[in-house]
């Protein structure tokens, strides 16, 4: 853990641009006030969750976090759809349709429940239609499975992270880890969850180079000396372009308030 929030440490101050928020398959990167950056939380999602308050340099704390995350997508998905490989898993959820197997709020009332806020297309319980279908598990598609457990698992933690962030009235949310690898629907699915449960007052932020976060950790732990001049710099590198049909574009205004008005 030590070598994770160093690693993150390190990106947000020394890459310029690094972190992004992602809604709607639009990448939009944020810049980061180095002297504005703590506190904030950190949310890492490997085979659990763990949720972790950053206040500073050398200083952090393991506030939350579950047991529902990749390793539950990973292990149900294997399961369910007898898929061999976790990148496997996610190319089906490309191509599925959760509303074949999650309960809507739609499927229950007809309409929007307007009064309490929610839509008609709002889930109401994942995978709640196979109770109330006459269906075996050969009766639904992998690619449908999928993409109900993507949504179930991302919206759990988006869930939890926002809570997390609201207790402790930290104003930044970053997401990293295995689970995410950079999977376009994932971080909508997440971004789509911190939006709901904070009513728009929250963005969930994404790592550019999420997938290095322990590797530059361990490196910076064993050579701090020379890494403490790197930081002295800021790194400022041209904006990637567009991948697998996101639009990516700079955003520098203020960051959110979980509590703001």
């Amino acid at each position: 853990m030590d070598c994770l929030v160093a690693g993150a440490n390190f990106l947000l101050k020394a890459v310029q641009h690094e972190a992004f928020t992602h809604m709607s398959s639009k990448k939009e990167y944020v810049q980061i006030d180095q002297n504005d950056l703590y506190p904030y939380l950190l949310v890492n999602i490997g085979s659990g969750v763990s949720m972790i308050k950053v206040d500073r340099d050398h200083k952090f704390e393991r506030v939350s976090g579950t047991s529902v995350g990749g390793g539950t997508f990973w292990g149900l998905g294997k399961l369910l759809t007898q898929c061999k490989s976790f990148d496997e898993l996610l190319e089906l959820s490309h191509e599925g349709n959760n509303r074949v197997v999650d309960m809507l709020v739609g499927d229950i009332y007809g309409t929007d429940y307007s009064r309490i806020g929610l839509a008609s297309t709002a889930i109401a319980s994942s995978f709640g239609k196979a109770i109330s279908e006459n269906k075996e598990l050969n009766d639904y598609r992998p690619e449908d499975i999928s993409r109900s457990l993507l949504r179930m698992i991302s919206n759990n933690v988006a869930q939890i992270a926002y809570l997390n962030a609201l207790r402790f009235g930290l104003k930044r949310i970053f997401f990293g880890g295995f689970f995410i690898r950079g999977h376009a629907y994932t971080m909508d699915t997440i971004s789509e969850g911190v939006h709901f449960w904070s009513k728009g007052e929250a963005k969930a932020l994404f790592f550019r180079h999420e997938g290095f976060l322990g590797a530059l950790g361990a490196l910076m732990n064993h050579g701090s000396k020379d890494i403490a001049d790197l930081l002295s710099l800021r790194f400022t590198q041209e904006l990637p372009t567009s991948v697998g049909g996101t639009e990516d574009s700079l955003h520098s205004s203020t960051l959110f308030s979980v509590n703001e008005n």
